[in-house]
């Protein structure tokens, strides 16, 4: 039998292996079956300069991200990585594309983002990293997919209501 689990990170651990697994099936099931008249194959989009351009968007962030094959640095708004997202997590962020992927290291990322906090801004630069990543290698779509990259994550501050201290606090109730 297999290994037991026995906590959250075992178990998390495990899902990512399926899902990596499962991807790579995918990835090879498309790659051996045979292209007919109604497959389309997918081109790469890439400029003159050798770069791909995707936007990526997360809460009020709106990030332009460039890639293109290079030794792994990343400008944000013409500062280094580290400079602009200093905290390790946000940093983890950017770098899980390349990580699920097995690009670490191979491209360049030459990006601007604007709006919202620095979460906000880095979900939106890994949503744009993620899509401009299927647009020079349209084979990566799938494993991407499947670890929700590419999916933008919709949520956003509910507005405040009229009545209310903020969008579902109401003020404090005084009975005199």
């Amino acid at each position: 039998m297999a290994q037991e689990k026995t906590g959250l990170g075992d178990l998390k651990d495990a899902l990512i292996d399926r899902q990596r697994r499962d991807a790579q099936e995918a990835v090879q099931r498309d790659a051996a079956a045979p292209v007919t008249g109604d497959a389309v194959r997918v081109e790469p989009k890439i400029d003159s300069l050798g770069r791909s351009y995707a936007t990526g968007k997360r809460k009020n962030a709106i990030a332009r991200v460039w890639i293109k094959p290079g030794s792994g640095r990343f400008s944000i708004n013409g500062r280094d990585l580290p400079a602009y997202f200093a905290r390790p997590v946000l940093q983890m962020i950017l770098r899980q594309p390349f990580e699920v992927s097995r690009r670490v290291g191979q491209f360049d990322v030459f990006c601007t983002v604007k709006g919202g906090g620095l979460s906000g801004q880095a979900g939106a630069v890994r949503h744009g990293i993620s899509k401009a990543l299927t647009y020079y290698e349209p084979d990566l779509r799938p494993v991407l997919k499947l670890s929700g990259f590419l999916t933008r994550d919709s949520r956003v501050v509910e507005r405040k209501k009229y009545g209310h201290a903020k969008a579902r606090r109401s003020f404090q109730f005084s009975k005199r």
